[in-house]
């Protein structure tokens, strides 16, 4: 973690140069791979973009980033209700919950298309924007190719519909609000999507909502 702070604001100042260089840019699976080291510092410098999970598309930035988190919410209009995150791992889960008893459980469903709702550890190096005024956290593991991306990075990330407050959800790039998509620094995309969002679960009251 030392490593990573120390390292940030240099990497900062090489994402901003390049950002400046390159304009918001739409990558296929295949690209992500091939440039995969390069996207994922851009990631941990504070991007915000358009990822795709097992459901629809999602909003993201670095969830320990309270800069990025912060203009994630003014793009998005949302400025005080909880995100959830997408885990890089069941351990970071089991690490930063306080619901161990009935998470163990719901760890088996995981990759899945549930958002897990539990209480988050005092300790966690979270954001304070992530979830503000509250000590609870939805938490997901899409069952999706994507989760190697977020597993390498090692961080958690922001996940959340990407529409603004209110607005449908996007489903494809053609019904993007051009907002959103000004105000992103890349999307990773993999064509029209037809799910669901997903299930919520609440740990504290063992409750499953459809969405």
């Amino acid at each position: 973690m030392y490593l990573l702070k120390g390292y940030m604001p240099l990497q900062q100042k090489i994402y901003k140069l390049c950002h400046v260089l390159n304009p918001m840019e739409i990558l296929t699976k295949y690209e992500l791979r091939l440039r995969k080291e390069e996207i994922i510092d851009k990631i941990k410098a504070g991007a915000i973009f358009i990822h795709p999970t097992d459901t629809i598309y999602g909003l993201g930035c670095n969830a320990l980033d309270e800069n990025a988190v912060k203009r994630l919410r003014k793009l998005k209009e949302r400025q005080d209700t909880p995100f959830s995150v997408w885990s890089p791992s069941k351990e970071w889960i089991k690490e930063n919950s306080q619901n161990l008893n009935s998470l163990i459980k719901w760890l088996g469903e995981l990759p899945g298309a549930y958002t897990l709702i539990t209480k988050i550890n005092e300790s966690s190096q979270l954001a304070p924007n992530v979830n503000p005024r509250s000590n609870s956290l939805g938490v997901r593991m899409p069952d999706h190719w994507f989760q190697e991306i977020v597993s390498e990075l090692g961080l958690p990330i922001v996940t959340t519909s990407a529409n603004k407050k209110g607005e449908a959800f996007m489903t494809s790039v053609e019904n993007l609000d051009p907002n959103i998509r000004a105000g992103v620094d890349f999307i990773i995309y993999e064509g029209e999507k037809k799910a669901r969002p997903s299930r919520i679960v609440n740990l504290e009251k063992e409750e499953i909502t459809e969405r």
